[in-house]
């Protein structure tokens, strides 16, 4: 029970640093997810890798995405050899966004790797590389 007590704590609080980010530019949670997951992911940029690797609703991906695009902060691409593939594009504008999100991930990574040794992170990097 401890370690999902702790999970809780520390998802918590990356929602809390990651909201401030969705407040300041008018983005739900979901909103900035995408965002996020397409800038670290560029190569998953379609609407069914970010169902299928983030775990989320089509519908709920699918309606985010529209508000997203009317907030011109994505654009849809869709593919000349297959019509069914349409890869989602961050426009500049998104990249503000982008800025602040990352800077609220440093700061998280920050505070909670904060009571490790310098050997106890570098542990963690080459453990979560390998996932």
């Amino acid at each position: 029970m401890y370690f999902w007590d702790k999970h809780k704590t520390i998802t918590s609080y990356y929602e809390l640093l990651s909201g401030e980010v969705c407040d300041q530019y008018e983005l739900t949670q979901m909103e900035y997810d995408i965002i996020m997951f397409l800038h670290n992911n560029p190569h998953h940029n379609t609407a069914a890798e970010i169902v299928r690797i983030r775990k989320s609703t089509k519908s709920h991906v699918s309606s985010s995405l529209k508000k997203l695009e009317n907030k011109g902060l994505i654009k849809r691409k869709q593919s000349k050899d297959n019509k069914k593939h349409i890869e989602i594009i961050l426009l500049d504008k998104a990249e503000i966004i982008v800025k602040a999100g990352i800077n609220a991930q440093k700061q998280f990574a920050r505070d909670v790797l904060s009571g490790l040794t310098e050997e106890e992170k570098q542990w963690l990097l080459r453990e979560t590389r390998n996932l």
